[in-house]
């Protein structure tokens, strides 16, 4: 079965673009759902200033908030019109940061060589090679270095609208269990460790699926 290519995938996340900040744990309009990730990524997080890749940063809202706690990030996205959204939203918030369109799985050489962290969410189910990709951005990580990542298992319906042509194609479409995302970072990390994201807080609802972060360290 052929897998979908980026350009397929990059459009639909252009025709997402506008909408995409509708989403309370997209957009962190409120400010309890803002303040509860917030919370979150300074716990994970290393003594701010580090440098931070922000994988498929979608409209920046994680970007801003590490920005606004001191940190260095540069996001990228695959599709040009959500990293249009995420600098005009840094932008308006005062801060200068770097954001590229590009593919997660290989990241361009203009975002950087080495990292503190690398930061992705809701990412892996859009990989058609997520196993290729962890190893790509462990490999990016600085000593020490954290890789953190915010993941869930949905499980989509086939019920619904499809992602893009070729998406059953893509190992983890629907998400993946954090115990097999485990095993993958395993070899390539000296720590490795799963933290339950069950407070509806983050979500501004109710949740009745498995969401997760994965914290790696080099």
């Amino acid at each position: 079965m052929p897998e979908p290519d980026s350009e397929s995938i990059s459009s639909y996340w252009d025709a997402a673009a506008d909408t995409f900040d509708d989403e309370a744990d997209h957009g962190l309009r409120d400010l309890r759902v803002r303040a509860a990730w917030a919370g979150r990524l300074r716990s994970w997080m290393p003594r701010p200033p580090s440098d931070v890749l922000d994988l498929g940063c979608g409209t920046g809202s994680l970007t801003l908030l590490l920005a606004e706690q001191g940190h260095r990030p540069v996001g990228l996205d695959l599709s040009p019109r959500m990293a249009e959204a995420a600098r005009r939203k840094l932008a308006s918030a005062g801060f200068a940061v770097t954001v590229l369109v590009g593919d997660a799985s290989a990241p361009p050489a203009a975002a950087g060589a080495s990292f503190d962290v690398i930061l992705a969410r809701h990412l892996m189910w859009t990989l058609p090679a997520p196993e290729r990709a962890l190893r790509t951005w462990m490999g990016l990580l600085r000593p020490h270095g954290r890789l953190i990542l915010i993941e869930g298992n949905w499980q989509a319906s086939d019920d619904g609208p499809p992602y893009v042509a070729g998406a059953h194609a893509l190992p983890w479409l629907g998400g993946v269990s954090a115990g097999p995302l485990l095993d993958v970072l395993r070899p390539y990390a000296a720590s490795v460790r799963a933290e339950p994201l069950t407070d509806p807080v983050l979500w501004g609802k109710p949740i009745h699926d498995e969401r997760y972060a994965v914290i790696a360290r080099r």
